[in-house]
C-alpha cells in the first residue's frame, strides 16, 4: 500500500482511508457483521486510515471501530475523529460546541468508545460560530502536550479559519468533500492548505455514490443522508446521473469501473490529497482499492475533464440549512 504524508507534521497514512460513517446508519441500515467483516479487510489489505465521527449513530460508530480494533494492530493504524455535532434523540441536529470543556468531555467519551489512550488525528467536524478558532485549537494544543491526541485536523472550513487555526498550532490536515461534482476547494482552500503544508483527506469521492456507476433512480431507505441531498432530487438527479453515465463511457475505454475512475482522479490531484472511500460491504472496498492501481494520463483526463466539466453538478452538495452553517462555503 503506497503512504502519503498528511501535511508537513502529520502522519503517513494510507494512500486511501476508509470512512466508516456509513456503517452507522447515516445512509440506511447496515450490517454490522459485514461492516466489521470490511474493517478487517481493508487493514489486511494495507488500509491504515480509519475516519469517524462521535456524533455517528450517537456513538455507535466509535464503538463499532472500537470492537474491530480489538486484534488489530492499533500501532499501525491512525484513527481520525470528528468531534462538536450535537444531536438528539430524535436523530436531529443541533449546532455545534468547540469550547475548551466540551471538546474534554467529548474527548474522554470517545477515547473509552473507541478502547484507546489516544485519537491520531483530532478535529471540530464544523467551526463553532460562537467560540474563536484559536480558542478551540488552543485548548485541542493542550491534548497534544498530554498525548491524548497526537495531530490536530479540521473539517471544513475556509481559507482565512484555516490561517488563524495554524497560526496557534500546527495542523496536520484538512478533511473536506472533494470530488469531480464538488470542486469548491480549488480555487482559495486547496491553495491555502498547500502554502501552509497541510494534507487533504477528501471525503465523498463518489458524491455518496452518485458517480459510483451503482446508482439508479430508486427511492431512498428511511434515515438516508440522500433522501434530503439536492443531488438527489427531481431534475437534479438525472442530470448528475448523466454525468455518471458519461464518466462510465470513459471508465469503459480505459477498462475499469465508475467508481475506480472517480476514485483515482481525486488520488491524482496531489499527493498531499488522501480520498476517503466509504465502503460498507467488502466487494465495494474491493473494487474501491483497485483504483490505486490506475494511472491516470493526460488523455484521460481530458476525457474525465470533458464527461464532468467543473461546475457541472446539478443541485447545491448539502440542504441549504446545512450549507449555512459551513465555513467553507462562506463568501467573504
Amino acid at each position: 500500500m503506497e503512504q502519503r504524508q498528511l501535511g508537513r507534521t502529520g502522519p503517513q497514512v494510507s494512500a486511501l482511508g476508509l470512512g466508516c460513517m456509513g456503517m452507522s446508519g447515516m445512509y440506511g441500515p447496515a450490517d454490522r457483521a459485514e461492516s466489521l467483516a470490511t474493517i478487517a479487510m481493508a487493514v489486511e489489505r494495507g488500509v491504515t486510515l480509519l475516519d469517524t465521527g462521535d456524533f455517528y449513530g450517537m456513538g455507535h460508530n466509535e464503538m463499532l471501530i472500537g470492537e474491530a480494533l480489538r486484534g488489530l494492530p492499533r500501532d499501525r493504524l491512525q484513527i481520525s475523529v470528528k468531534f462538536g455535532a450535537l444531536r438528539d434523540p430524535e436523530n436531529g441536529w443541533s449546532g455545534y460546541d468547540s469550547r475548551p470543556a466540551a471538546i474534554r468531555n467529548f474527548l474522554a467519551y470517545s477515547l473509552t468508545r473507541l478502547g484507546t489512550d489516544h485519537i491520531d488525528i483530532y478535529r471540530p467536524a464544523r467551526l463553532d460560530p460562537d467560540v474563536p478558532i484559536e480558542e478551540t485549537v488552543g485548548a485541542m494544543a493542550e491534548m497534544v502536550r498530554k498525548g491524548w491526541i497526537r495531530h490536530i485536523g479540521l473539517s471544513e472550513v475556509g481559507a482565512e479559519t484555516i490561517r488563524r487555526a495554524h497560526a496557534v498550532h500546527p495542523i496536520a490536515d484538512l478533511q473536506i468533500e472533494y470530488s469531480l461534482l464538488s470542486r469548491g476547494i480549488e480555487d482559495e482552500i486547496l491553495p491555502t492548505c498547500r502554502e501552509l503544508g497541510i494534507g487533504v483527506t477528501a471525503y465523498g469521492v463518489l458524491s455518496r455514490g452518485l458517480i459510483s456507476g451503482h446508482w439508479s433512480r430508486q427511492p431512498t431507505t428511511r434515515g438516508d443522508f440522500r433522501g434530503i441531498s439536492p443531488r438527489f432530487q427531481g431534475e437534479n438527479l438525472d442530470r448528475n446521473l448523466g454525468l455518471a453515465e458519461a464518466l462510465g463511457a470513459v471508465a469503459a475505454r480505459l477498462g475499469v469501473t465508475t467508481a475506480q475512475l472517480a476514485i483515482a482522479w481525486v488520488a491524482s490531484r496531489g499527493e498531499d490529497i488522501v480520498p476517503l472511500v466509504g465502503a460498507r460491504r467488502r466487494d465495494r472496498l474491493e473494487e474501491a482499492l483497485g483504483a490505486l492501481d490506475i494511472r491516470l494520463d493526460e488523455a484521460a483526463l481530458a476525457g474525465i475533464e470533458a464527461a464532468i466539466p467543473p461546475g457541472a453538478a446539478a443541485g447545491a452538495r448539502y440542504p441549504e440549512a446545512q450549507l449555512a452553517h459551513m465555513d467553507s462555503e462562506a463568501r467573504r
